[in-house]
């Protein structure tokens, strides 16, 4: 029994120090990161430009890889799925907290089943709407929409996504339910609210920025402290008088729980180098954002602006009733 005990102990200790080794020389392969989402959207756009740059402080390649549904959580889920050996990561935006409260039955748990690497970026939302929307003016909008709550239509990109949450958001703050239209992502429902087929959308900048430019939709307020240097003539929400709504999409790096500490610690300076590569703040500039300081590009910032957005979160959608299974 002692020399069985004794092999098992150095069989352990064998393995561990190979594992050990293997995250001292880590890494050796590509890595992949899932987007929870589809491709072309907002999400994806911030997390290609981040892999590139990763990939080249890492010396190895950084791929994308979308898995969309479910709001998010079913590329979540894989994740949390995966060996914690830092070659599967997760880029979720802040639906990685309002998913804690939004899904009944979360397929893992969301404080318990990832490691954090940091925060990347937060981005503005823009409250738009139809080119031919009459008001003129955010207050001119929510006359409107308060006087025909039954009629007027507000898109988003599914239950969880940056669009949907904005959209609870602005009616909360309005204190209006409104007639909320899910679609299948950010693509279509843009589209519809370009053809005016919807009235009002509220989104990310890194997805309308383009189109306000082009001024083939209606903007009336940007969801900053400030207003934006991509788009100086939108007022933001407070300039416009319209309280509560000062709030941006922020996006976080998870890996697996369990992955070693030294994996976690290489990942989190290569998102560092990565948010000051001179490209990445020249992209991230067009679309109306802003790489995260490396303040926060940690574990531990990102531990904590998870942990406080949850309990945010959680009164707006239990006031808003709109729960998934």
């Amino acid at each position: 029994m002692k020399k069985l005990l004794a092999a098992l102990g150095a069989a352990a200790t064998m393995s561990l120090t190979a594992f050990s080794a293997g995250a001292q020389t880590y890494p050796e392969r590509g890595i992949t990161i899932v987007v929870p989402f589809a491709a072309g959207g907002p999400t994806d756009t911030v997390t290609r430009l981040v892999a590139e740059a990763m990939s080249k402080d890492l010396g190895q390649q950084v791929i994308v890889e979308n898995v969309g549904g479910a709001g998010g959580t079913l590329g979540a889920k894989q994740v949390a799925d995966a060996d914690p050996d830092g070659y599967k990561l997760l880029l979720y935006h802040i639906g990685m907290a309002t998913s804690d409260t939004l899904y009944r039955n979360l397929p893992y748990k969301t404080l318990e089943s990832f490691e954090y690497v940091g925060l990347v970026t937060e981005v503005p939302m823009t409250i738009l709407a139809k080119k031919d929307m009459a008001a003129n003016t955010l207050a001119e909008l929510v006359d409107y929409a308060k006087a025909n709550a039954d009629k007027v239509t507000v898109a988003n990109a599914g239950i969880g996504a940056a669009s949907h949450l904005c959209g609870m958001l602005f009616m909360s703050s309005i204190g209006t339910p409104l007639v909320t239209v899910p679609y299948k992502g950010t693509g279509p429902a843009m589209t519809d609210l370009l053809g005016g087929q919807v009235d009002i959308m509220c989104d990310q900048t890194t997805n309308t920025t383009k189109h306000i430019q082009a001024g083939t939709v209606k903007a009336y307020a940007v969801t900053t402290p400030k207003r934006l240097d991509v788009l100086p003539d939108v007022p933001t929400t407070t300039e416009a008088g319209l309280q509560g709504m000062e709030f941006g999409i922020w996006h976080g790096l998870y890996a697996p729980k369990g992955t070693p500490a030294e994996v976690v610690d290489r990942l989190s300076k290569s998102l560092q180098v990565a948010l000051k590569d001179e490209n990445v703040k020249a992209r991230f500039a067009e679309l109306g954002t802003t790489p995260s300081p490396e303040a926060d590009a940690t574990p531990a910032a990102l531990k904590a602006k998870l942990e406080s957005e949850i309990a945010r979160w959680k009164p707006v959608i239990e006031a808003a009733g709109q729960f998934a299974d």
